[in-house]
This record gives structure tokens, C-alpha cells and sequence, in this order.
């Protein structure tokens, strides 16, 4: 590739870099914070839903006990990646705000001798399990009922009326939409994004984030699913355009340097008389492929050797001889843990000269887990009856 054509290569992805950066900026700048999430208020003696308190101090049939206070997928709606997805963007809302907010999935409620509404079922677990701060009563409850194609989300009793219409918002245009199409994940991850953006104003990942990357981000999850359809296939035809130029630029007819007269490439098995040891293994390593032009004028013979390196390959330079031919390989010496580092030692072997060397090198402590994630039970608050319904 000549100089030429890797400047037209650089400007054009410095182009398509500033566009997509501009536009994550525009649309983070426009979706800065505002006015923050209305703080929660108490409710008073205020009934929101017609006889659930009266119908939540009844208890009918045997609330369900929980093994982890993020994600209870008892109807197994959920993949482990996406527990492990859902999981972790409650601890983090937990650890930036103390929200407690959980997630249960049930198969009916006749499992559990209950019969009628899924409100004062959802009431009655949420007090049972005491989700939320005592004191602010802040909890959030998402409720799936399967078989009974019918869900809650449950609301602290700290939480004022408006809260209620907000989290409707949320179940009609997050959640239904996905499980109308029997799509239960997508529809949870979705509707648990929504419910903590409700929440804090932040959806999560985004936490104290800068304009750019919220803006981003907002792009991304705006589109969803299209999105990475979208960009899959502008990236395969961003690459077949790059490709297509680069062939162009490698294939297009040249003429002598010395002469002018219109040079011939020779083939793959031709060429290979012009190259030397190392040349020739870089090619068969696929790490470097070369092209060899004559000038057929037999008054000048002049011959040029273009060189075009693969785009991905395992091999790299050879400090040694300087051709693409460093072969890398990595043995964990002693494991990192949360308490200590760990070593790793990493070879290099050239398969064109004798060049060898050894590093060894640190292995970073892992990461502790959120300090959310250690809690084993919910903090002892109570609903009085605030949240919203759906069905589908």
C-alpha cells in the first residue's frame, strides 16, 4: 500500500471516528441531566389500588422464600448470562444509591394457593421479604408471573403517587412489548434498564458518566436490537469498501519508474524466485503477502517488490531480523486472587532466526466483588400498596 493510499485510508476513518463522536456528544449533551429524580415522599393513608392494603393484610396461600435478594428466576425465564447481566446492574444501583431493587419470577400463583389480583400477592411478598431501607422505604419489587401472563411492579411505601403513573410507563413500553412476543429476557433486561433509569435518571453503566459517553450510550440502547443489525452491516460494508480500495490500490496497473512503460505482476509462484528465506515464511505464515512487478521493456528490467501486511495475524515483528515472524506465547506461572498478584511468563520464538527471549510479568489483583453483592438479606421496609400492573 503506498503512501498515498494509507493516507486516504486515515482520513476516511478519521472521518467516520469524528462523525460517530460528534453525534454521541449532540445526544448526551441533549439528554443531560436535568432536574433530579423527584426525591421519594410519603404516601399518608392514601389507598392507590381499591382493597389491596385490606386485601394484602389477609394472607391467602404461602409466600415464596428467596435465595439471593437481586434475581429469583423461579419460572426460568432467564439464561445464567443474563441473571449474571441483571444481577450486577442492581448491585450497582444499590451500591451508587441504596436502592434496593429486586427481581422474581414465578410460574403461576396458584403455585403458591394464591387466587385473584397479582397486586395484593406482590404487597404481601414485598412486606414478607422486607425489601428496601427501613427508614426511607425505597424498595422496588418486578414481579413475573408466567402462566398467569400477568406482572407487578411493587413500590415502597415511601414512594409518592406520581411514582405509580412513571412505573406504568415503564411495564407498557419495556416490559409488555417483549413479553406480548413470549420474548420474557429481552423484556426483563429491558424493563429492568427502564425501571432504574426511572429511578435515578441514569441508566446503568452510566453513573456519574460525561456527556460523550451518555451519549452514546443512549444511541445504542435507543436502537437495541436493530442497532446491531444495523451497524453489523455497515461494518461489513465499511470493510468490503476498505477492502475493495485496498485490492484496488494493490491491483490497479503501474507504470515503470525508470521507463514509464506499463508494468506486469508476476503470480504466486513466480514471484517467490525474487524473494528471500524470509520473505517467503512470511507469506507462508499468512502474515505478510508480497507482489513482484517487472517492466517488460528488456532495455530496462527493472523489477519492484510491494509488500502488504495481513491485517490480523499472530505473528509479529522480529526485533532481531525485522521480519513479521514472532510467534508469542504466554504461561501463567501462579494465579492472581483478590489478596495477592499474580506472574505470568511470556515467550517470543522468531521462525526466521534464532532470536528468543523471555519476560515474566504481573498479573493483576482480581477485582473484589460490588460490596452490594455481599448482602444476604433486605433491609426491612414495606409497600402499602404503590406500583403498577400489566398483562399480556
Amino acid at each position: 500500500m503506498t503512501r498515498y493510499d494509507l493516507r486516504f485510508a486515515g482520513l476516511l476513518a478519521a472521518a467516520v471516528i469524528v462523525i460517530g463522536l460528534g453525534l454521541g456528544y449532540g445526544i448526551g449533551w441533549l439528554t443531560r441531566p436535568g432536574v433530579p429524580a423527584p426525591q421519594a415522599a410519603p404516601r399518608g393513608d392514601v389507598t392507590f389500588y381499591p382493597g389491596a392494603r385490606q386485601d394484602a393484610n389477609k394472607p391467602t396461600g404461602r409466600i415464596p422464600g428467596y435465595g439471593d435478594v437481586y434475581v429469583n428466576d423461579y419460572a426460568d425465564l432467564l439464561d445464567a448470562a443474563a441473571e449474571a447481566r441483571i444481577r450486577a446492574d442492581m448491585i450497582e444501583l444499590y451500591d451508587h444509591t441504596g436502592i434496593e431493587m429486586t427481581v422474581l419470577t414465578i410460574p403461576a400463583l396458584a403455585d403458591f394457593g394464591h387466587a385473584g389480583p397479582i397486586e395484593p400477592f406482590a404487597t404481601r411478598l414485598f412486606n414478607t421479604w422486607g425489601i428496601g431501607n427501613a427508614a426511607s422505604n425505597d424498595g422496588v419489587l418486578v414481579l413475573v408471573a408466567r402462566g398467569d401472563r400477568r406482572m407487578r411492579i411493587e413500590i415502597g411505601a415511601g414512594y409518592a403517587r406520581s411514582w405509580d403513573a412513571r412505573m406504568q410507563r415503564v411495564i407498557d413500553d419495556a416490559f409488555l412489548p417483549a413479553f406480548r412476543e413470549d420474548r420474557y429476557q429481552q423484556g426483563i433486561e429491558a424493563g429492568v434498564d427502564e425501571t432504574i433509569f426511572e429511578l435515578t435518571g441514569a441508566y446503568p453503566g452510566e453513573y456519574g458518566a460525561g456527556t460523550l459517553k451518555r451519549g452514546i450510550g443512549r444511541i445504542w440502547r435507543a436502537a437495541g436490537e436493530h442497532l446491531l443489525v444495523a451497524l453489523g452491516l455497515l461494518g461489513a460494508a465499511f470493510g468490503g469498501v476498505i477492502a475493495a480500495i485496498r485490492r484496488h490500490f494493490r491491483n490497479r496497473p503501474r507504470r515503470c519508474a525508470r521507463c514509464g512503460t506499463l508494468m506486469t505482476r508476476a503470480d504466486e509462484e513466480a514471484d517467490d524466485a525474487h524473494l528471500d528465506g524470509g520473505q517467503r515464511l512470511e507469506e507462508f505464515l499468512h502474515s505478510v503477502d508480497y507482489d513482484v512487478w517487472h517492466c517488460p521493456n528488456t532495455e530496462c528490467g527493472h523489477m519492484e517488490i510491494t509488500r502488504h501486511p495481513a491485517w490480523f495475524s499472530s505473528h509479529g515483528a522480529c526485533p532481531q531480523c525485522h521480519y513479521r515472524t514472532l510467534s508469542t506465547t504466554t504461561e501463567i506461572l501462579e494465579r492472581a486472587t483478590t489478596s495477592s498478584t499474580g506472574r505470568k511468563r511470556v515467550t517470543y520464538d522468531c521462525r526466521n532466526c534464532p532470536y528468543h527471549d523471555t519476560e515474566d510479568r504481573t498479573i493483576p489483583k482480581k477485582a473484589k466483588s460490588s460490596s452490594g453483592s455481599s448482602r444476604s438479606s433486605f433491609g426491612g421496609g414495606s409497600s402499602s400498596g404503590g406500583g403498577a400492573s400489566g398483562s399480556w
